[in-house]
């Protein structure tokens, strides 16, 4: 049986961060994939840079900061401020929406605003969709805020907590929207972003750099884990560890443990599923300036697109599609890629563009559902777990909305308290 101090699930950034921090060299990460990255990785194919989905960076933390400028030329990276629209009336509206209702044609523009100032707000909510109706007013999160959401996140929103997207989501009260109508007044945390010339593989090899190949295990998953023997089986192997430390989703480690209880309060955690299509086409699109695109309609398969060309400032259409998905619905990928690029046809943003590459990725999980029961079930999970030496970090090992930053950052606290 193999022994190791520090057992790492998962390759993706927390576990990467938390192998770069902590104070030891007796650890091993185990990768269920032939490389390192996670959702992180890169994909080169005829001359076009794709990532697995939209990933922009921003570091805010002094830690992290260091970090990369000592690992990365800042010739690698393009910095953008950033420049995103909602296609809404067959036209183009800045981001966020409940901000830009002034762009709306008069009638819908005049709805929105007494619908605003007319809404009955409170002090607590319901639900997510509760919070919208009451912040918002009827016609704004009918416009958009209800369907785009519903389209992400592949389900009912009354199902999701007031604070599902937490800090993300950008709120707006009535006197930064009125004051919006001549000056963007909503601040957003990534109103700048960083991006790297060669996709965000460029900071999965600094997070790798200093991490020796014997203590990474690739194509190796984990299939099961006795919490009071600190054993793990995986594909390969029997692994003896004093702290296991998990980055892969929490429903598949609650799954894993020998623990009945958290074996079924895991079938309580809901996510939704993204299939993502990197497009490369022979031409740019008329939309030189935008670096996403978000979209309300029903009629339209996607929710989101982004256009790496304009941010690398290259010379062909090149793009992500993001479509969601109830985890249970079955995915016909040829018949979505025909009505993308039907959508993409009729949205304008492409005209008799050819498609010259492609592929496809389905990210399972994608978004996952935070509502009061995912909290409590975390909590009481994460309780148990940590009696035994067992933590979970990241977006997907804590079960949260949150950035890369945000899941590095984690993983650097982690490694600090336990080293």
């Amino acid at each position: 049986m193999d022994k190791v101090k520090y057992l790492i699930i998962g390759g993706g950034v927390s576990g990467l961060a938390f192998a770069n921090f902590v104070e030891s060299e007796d650890y091993l990460i185990l990768e269920k994939e032939n490389e390192l990255g996670g959702y992180c990785r890169t994909i080169y194919q005829d001359g076009f840079v794709w990532d697995f989905a939209g990933h922009f960076f921003h570091f805010a933390t002094d830690t992290l900061k260091r970090f990369f400028q000592e690992r990365i030329d800042t010739k690698e990276l393009v910095e953008r401020e950033k420049v995103t629209k909602i296609y809404f009336d067959d036209n183009y509206v800045d981001f966020p929406f409940q901000s830009n209702i002034h762009q709306l044609p008069k009638d819908k523009f005049i709805e929105c605003l007494y619908d605003l100032y007319f809404r009955e707000d409170k002090t607590e909510y319901n639900s997510f969709l509760d919070m919208l109706y009451s912040k918002f007013g009827k016609a704004i999160t009918e416009y958009f805020l209800k369907p785009y959401n519903e389209k992400l996140y592949a389900c009912d929103l009354d199902s999701l907590d007031v604070d599902a997207m937490g800090r993300f989501f950008p709120y707006a009260n009535l006197d930064q929207v009125v004051s919006s109508f001549k000056k963007q007044s909503v601040s957003s945390y990534n109103a700048t972003f960083l991006y790297p010339k060669n996709g965000a593989k460029v900071f999965v090899d600094a997070l790798s750099k200093s991490i020796p190949e014997r203590n990474v295990a690739l194509n190796e998953q984990l299939l099961s884990i006795d919490l009071d023997k600190k054993t793990a089986i995986t594909n390969l192997r029997e692994i003896k560890y004093e702290y296991l430390i998990n980055s892969m989703p929490l429903k598949a480690l609650m799954k894993s443990v020998n623990r009945n209880d958290l074996n079924m309060l895991a079938e309580n955690l809901t996510y939704n599923k993204v299939l993502v299509f990197n497009l490369g086409f022979d031409k740019k699109s008329s939309l030189k300036d935008v670096h996403w695109l978000y979209f309300p309609q029903k009629e339209i398969n996607f929710y989101r697109v982004g256009f790496y060309d304009n941010i690398l400032k290259t010379d062909r259409l090149s793009m992500y599609v993001e479509i969601g998905y109830n985890p249970f619905e079955e995915v016909n990928i040829d018949e979505q890629l025909s009505k993308t690029l039907e959508c993409l046809k009729s949205t304008g943003i492409i005209t008799d563009h050819k498609l010259v590459s492609s592929c496809s990725i389905i990210m399972d999980p994608a978004y996952v559902h935070v509502s009061e029961r995912s909290n409590q079930i975390k909590r009481n999970a994460l309780l148990v777990l940590a009696e035994h030496q067992v933590y979970s970090i990241g977006r997907y090992g804590d079960w949260k909305y949150c950035s890369i930053e945000d899941s590095m950052t984690d993983a650097i606290e982690l490694a600090k308290e336990i080293s």
